[in-house]
């Protein structure tokens, strides 16, 4: 499994309206996308979204590009009064899993 994420840094006192943002959950069905999973992290000064699934850039691209898509659209303008910058893109430098996936 492929994973992909999208950083940004969040303007100050931005963390708190991302929070509701958040809470209100994604503006598309990810039961109608190929992710296999999609994760939110959220700090007092950034916001991380971590995506899962088998080609998941590609997934990922097709998503953002879509110019159809009004949903995204319109969640990316909420986002921009809270984002400072650019946000970037980090892909995995050390993963590490439990083989029989229990605690010892």
């Amino acid at each position: 499994m492929e994973q992909l994420a999208v950083v940004a840094r969040l303007k100050p006192g931005g963390e708190a309206k991302a929070a509701e943002l958040i809470a209100e959950g994604p503006p598309y069905g990810l039961d109608g996308t190929r992710l296999a999973s999609h994760t939110v992290y959220l700090s007092a000064g950034e916001i991380v979204f971590v995506f899962e699934g088998a080609e998941v850039e590609w997934i990922v691209d097709s998503i953002i590009d879509d110019p159809f898509h009004w949903e995204l659209i319109a969640a990316f303008d909420r986002w921009r009064s809270l984002i400072e910058g650019s946000p970037r893109i980090a892909r995995p430098a050390f993963s590490w899993r439990r083989e029989d996936g229990a605690p010892s």
